[in-house]
């Protein structure tokens, strides 16, 4: 069932506002989306700065890609492969959180975001794991994304950015303020001679604590 249209598009343009508002998102960069129905999304437009966008410009896909109105992201391939992988999915956020991109500028070798130091990231949010680059505007963008869903509702994109999903607007906006909010805390660290991680019994109880949670970023 098609939900309230205008309502969604309205509440597409504040998260949007909030990313902008955040520093997470710079002129046209990044894209939102939201799953209106079992086949079709709701997808921000190309090429227009997200804290100005107006929500009569939002574009609507299916999930095999044609477009039914507007002119939808450029990256919308992460999107789609987000809905068809991950029942639960309602929105995606794919945004640039400068933090979180210049640690994977830096260090390419990292497979996951540290966060054994962290209790906070352990409980909130799980592994996060960096996702190898794809060109722009490719069917890679989404092609890479596969091997880490639907376990992974947070994800660093190498080179890029970032990409939250969840079963709210809310969930996966609050997902991609927390990465860049560990990603930061991490780069103070650094500056103190580095992060140094918790016992390995206490992660090992906020790893069962996190099951017992379940999978929502929080």
């Amino acid at each position: 069932m098609v939900e309230n249209r205008e309502i969604l598009q309205q509440d597409i343009v504040l998260g949007c506002q909030r990313l902008y508002g955040r520093n997470l998102l710079a002129a046209a960069d990044g894209n939102v989306s939201y799953r209106i129905s079992d086949d079709e999304i709701l997808i921000t437009p190309s090429g227009v700065a997200k804290a100005f966008m107006k929500p009569e410009q939002m574009a609507v896909m299916t999930l095999d890609g044609k477009v039914l109105e507007g002119k939808p992201s450029s990256e919308s391939a992460m999107h789609l492969e987000v809905f068809r992988q991950c029942d639960l999915a309602k929105a995606v956020v794919h945004a640039h959180p400068p933090t979180l991109i210049g640690l994977s500028l830096a260090r390419p070798q990292l497979k996951y975001l540290p966060c054994d130091s962290m209790s906070e990231v352990i409980l909130a949010m799980g592994d996060v794991p960096f996702v190898p680059f794809a060109r722009p505007s490719t069917t890679a963008m989404g092609e890479v994304l596969r091997p880490f869903l639907p376990q992974h509702r947070a994800m660093a994109l190498s080179r890029h950015g970032a990409l939250c999903w969840g079963e709210s607007l809310d969930e996966a906006i609050g997902g991609m303020e927390r990465l860049e909010h560990v990603a930061q805390i991490l780069t103070v660290a650094e500056r103190f001679g580095g992060a140094t991680d918790l016992p390995p019994e206490d992660v090992e109880f906020l790893r069962q604590k996190r099951k017992e949670i379940g999978d929502r970023l929080l």
